[in-house]
């Protein structure tokens, strides 16, 4: 069963940098069955993060066809993706569009990342677009048992990894290096 993702949108006052309060709005994206279940699970997520009052004021069926979240990125971009089928019938092209969600630190990146999650795929396709995302987190759904767990594990590893500044006189065999060794002390 392929996992139904809704976008919930979350208002509630935040601290900027500077210390001025003021109220944003701002969307998630959650796994759940049925708009309860992703109101219970929005609610749930976002008690953790945010200790005053916020409000749920949009919950919608999010359209997108898969969710890829990349190490080292912080911000997430909706790819169209037109997958062209030829109908042999009418001789003629036709396409069909689908959405993924993944992270990325820029549009170059996005689009690298997007041909990375497309390199198995057997048919043509195009990426007509690509767009940065209002979308601040993604929650998978958790069911507790222990190949979930591992399997939400990498997710939330992957989705929580930070970009790596290569320092001046270092290479990237310095950079691979300490995050191996990073890696293996989280292990």
């Amino acid at each position: 069963m392929s996992a139904i993702w809704y976008e919930c949108k979350v208002k509630y006052r935040k601290t900027d940098e500077t210390g001025i309060q003021k109220v944003v709005t701002e969307a998630y994206l959650v796994d759940a069955v049925s708009y309860t279940e992703a109101e219970s699970r929005i609610n749930e997520e976002m008690s953790a993060y945010i200790s005053e009052e916020f409000k749920i004021t949009t919950i919608k069926v999010a359209s997108f066809a898969e969710i890829h979240p990349f190490e080292n990125s912080d911000r997430w971009f909706k790819s169209k993706i037109a997958l062209v089928a030829y109908d042999e019938e009418s001789g003629k092209e036709r396409k069909t569009n689908i959405h993924i969600l993944l992270q990325a630190n820029d549009i170059k990146e996005a689009f690298d990342n997007t041909v990375e999650v497309m390199k198995n795929t057997m048919g043509d396709y195009t990426i007509p677009m690509i767009m940065e995302s209002p979308i601040m987190d993604v929650f998978p759904y958790f069911s507790g048992e222990e190949g979930d767990l591992e399997q939400v594990e990498r997710f939330n590893a992957t989705k929580a990894s930070k970009p790596s500044v290569v320092a001046a006189g270092e290479s990237d065999e310095d950079l691979i290096e300490v995050e191996e060794q990073e890696l293996a002390d989280t292990i």
